[in-house]
Parts: structure tokens; C-alpha cells; sequence
């Protein structure tokens, strides 16, 4: 491209702001904030105020019908992702998708909750369908889809992945895990707006980042390394708890887990276990192990020990950042220092535009997207079931 970057933005809550963030300590290829679209007016005005947009609006529309716009990133709940992804791309726009892909969120005449009255079997059939779907259109567009998986960019992962592919490793067994005590979103406990619970919502992260590491390591090897099986146990602990017990946890799960554990048998072997809970207090609790044929790695996301505070009370902290879902900076806490590098988000956003402006493929792409979403799924699916399930 011989312009800048021009960014829409669909959506004004955490995931643009995470966005956003890496986005401003990036300058290595010029980019324009042009628009940037909510369901409120308070809502997107703050962001655009915030972040310097150029214009503010309520209307998806209006980035699909804005010819200077070069690409949306679409940071909406996942029950909006499809229908954002299938118009920004016959607009002709390039897209970026926060994860995850897509998801099933109930069809008419689905009895409710959806989340523990439709059968998870259903629903697994019923999202291969829609992403079989999006692949093809996606395959037919000669615009870019950027999947915005964070994990994949963080510079730990990076490292890890560095390491294989030079000393050409075989990963046994790999553990991944992010939990924290819930979610801020106010439809975070419900299976129509987010297609499931704490694992679709956090367990997305360490499942892609192992995902892209064990295809590394088959690049690397020349092997063909593919998901076998999926064997899940998922969990809603948190609701049987009186309101008292529960004032420490934000999770308020109506009809999703809160808890969920995940074993992964690859073609080749090896296994991967990851977790994810919304039962975790003292901020949130992101990292991936590498056990190896001929080394081990330990990457800690958060949280990390480069730095640690000791505090009384909170008296002017009201706008120092010490962690996330901290709900109090007193005693001894670990900051997020250079959260955003740290967690990937800086490195994500720079691969992306760098994608758009160069014209070259992203790391984090459609099929990482594609698998994710479809394990994900499985792991439901075999929750329900009490089996492995083959994928």
C-alpha cells in the first residue's frame, strides 16, 4: 500500500480496548483510526474520544459503506462475528475477528436456555456447518482474515516456537491454562450471546497457542501432526453457592460452565491438557508447558514476578493499573508490566497491519480460527456425551 492503514473498529468494550492499546505503541506502518462503531452512544463516544477516531456511530453499516476503510476489526460478542465477517468481506474489506470464530447461539424454535436444553452434539454439527461456510467464503475473498489470538504473538510462545522449530523438538505433553474469577461482560453466563462458557471465553487462548506450536513442530519435523480426539469434563460450581460465598467470584453463570478441563490426544501421540475456570482469585492466571523430547519450557504470561508491590491501602492508585480482575491493589501483588507486549497483543496487531499494508499472509489466520472453534466444540460435545470424541 502506498496509504495508511485505515481502521474500522465494530465494538467498544475490553477487546478493543486491548486492541487499541497495542495498536498506539505501534508506528512501524502509518494507520488512521477512522471509524469506530457501538451499540451505545456513551459507549462509542468514550472510545472515540479516548483513542482519537474520526468518527463515532451506531451502525455496522457505516464501515462497510466508508471507502477509505482498509479493514475492520470486528470486537463484538461472537454471536455477531458471522454476519460481520461474510459483509466486511463483500465489501471488500480486509477483516480482523477477535475470537472466537464463531459459536452456535440457538435457532428458532430451541427450546431455553440453550446452554442445558439443546444438545451439544447439535450444536457441534450445527457450527462444522457454519464455519464449513465461512471457510468457503473466506477461500473465495481476496481479502485477509487475521484471527486475533493474543497467546500466538506473545513473546514467550514466540520463543517456545523459535526453540522447536530450530532444535527441531518433539512435544510430548503440553499443559496451557487461563482462569480468573469471571467476566465483566454482562453476557458472560449466557450460551446464546457467547456460545458457551469460561472455556470458549478463556480456554480459546491456550488451546490455539498449542495448537500453533504442535503445527510448528510438525513443519519443523516434517510430520502431519492432526487432532485425534478430544475428551472433556466441563462444570457449574459457582451457582450452587450462596450469595455471601460467591461476593469474591464475578462469574455468574445462567446456562454455561465455569470450569472446564480438556485432554487432547494428537495423531502422533503426544497429548495436551488445558483449563480454564472463572474460579480463580487474585488476578488471572495465563500460561504453557512444553514437555520435550530433548527440552522443557515454561512460558508464564501472568502472572509474571518482574515486579512486586506491597500496599497498605489504596490512596491515589485510582488510576494505576495493577492487574487484571484485581479487585483490590492491597498486600503483595505481581503487576502486568507492559501488558500488552507481554500478552501478545502489541506483536498481534503489528503482524496484522504489517499483513495489510505489505500484502503478505498473517501468522494467526483462518485455519488456526477454524480449528480452534471446532475443538472447542468437540470438547462440548464429548462433555456431554462422557466419550472421547473423534475429530
Amino acid at each position: 500500500m502506498n496509504k495508511p492503514v485505515n481502521i474500522g473498529m465494530a465494538g467498544a468494550g475490553r477487546a478493543t480496548e486491548l486492541h487499541m492499546n497495542a495498536l498506539i505503541r505501534y508506528t512501524g506502518v502509518p494507520v488512521v483510526f477512522r471509524h469506530i462503531v457501538a451499540r451505545r452512544f456513551e459507549q462509542v463516544n468514550a472510545m472515540k474520544e479516548r483513542y482519537g477516531f474520526i468518527h463515532a456511530s451506531l451502525d455496522f453499516e457505516d464501515l462497510l459503506h466508508d471507502p477509505e476503510i482498509d479493514v475492520i476489526d470486528i470486537c463484538t460478542p461472537p454471536y455477531a462475528h458471522k454476519e460481520m465477517i461474510i459483509k466486511a468481506l463483500a465489501a471488500g474489506k480486509h477483516v480482523i475477528c477477535e475470537k472466537p470464530l464463531s459459536g452456535y447461539f440457538g435457532k428458532e424454535g430451541d427450546p431455553t436456555p440453550i446452554g442445558d436444553r439443546v444438545s451439544k452434539a447439535v450444536m457441534y454439527d450445527e457450527l462444522i456447518k457454519d464455519i464449513d461456510e465461512l471457510r468457503e467464503i473466506v477461500n473465495k475473498s481476496d481479502r485477509k482474515f487475521m484471527y486475533a489470538e493474543n497467546f500466538v504473538y506473545a513473546p514467550a510462545v514466540s520463543k517456545a516456537a523459535e526453540i522447536i522449530c530450530k532444535k527441531k523438538s518433539k512435544i510430548l505433553y503440553a499443559k496451557g491454562e487461563e482462569s480468573l474469577k469471571g467476566s465483566s461482560s454482562p453476557v458472560a453466563g449466557r450460551w446464546d450471546k457467547t456460545g458457551g462458557g469460561t472455556f470458549i471465553r478463556t480456554g480459546a487462548h491456550p488451546l490455539a497457542a498449542i495448537l500453533w506450536l504442535k503445527k510448528i513442530e510438525g513443519i519443523a519435523r516434517n510430520e502431519d501432526i492432526k487432532v485425534k480426539t478430544v475428551f472433556a469434563d466441563m462444570g457449574r460450581v459457582t451457582s450452587a453457592l450462596s450469595q455471601y460465598d460467591r461476593r469474591h467470584i464475578a462469574a455468574r453463570p445462567e446456562d454455561v460452565e465455569d470450569n472446564g478441563t480438556v485432554i487432547i490426544t494428537f495423531s502422533d501421540g503426544s497429548k495436551a491438557t488445558i483449563i480454564a475456570t472463572d474460579v480463580l482469585l487474585g488476578g488471572s492466571k495465563n500460561y504453557i508447558e512444553l514437555y520435550c523430547n530433548d527440552t522443557a519450557i515454561n512460558c508464564n504470561l501472568t502472572m509474571s514476578n518482574l515486579m512486586s508491590t506491597y500496599f497498605l491501602d489504596e490512596d491515589r492508585l485510582e488510576d494505576v493499573y495493577i492487574s487484571e480482575m484485581l479487585p483490590s491493589k492491597i498486600g503483595w501483588n505481581n503487576p502486568f508490566l507492559e501488558d500488552e507486549i507481554i500478552r501478545g497483543y502489541t506483536d498481534e496487531m503489528r503482524d496484522f497491519m504489517d499483513a495489510v499494508y505489505y500484502d503478505r499472509e498473517p501468522k494467526s489466520g483462518f485455519d488456526l480460527a477454524y480449528d480452534s472453534i471446532r475443538i472447542i466444540y468437540a470438547a462440548y460435545k464429548s462433555s456431554e456425551l462422557g466419550v472421547a470424541v473423534e475429530v
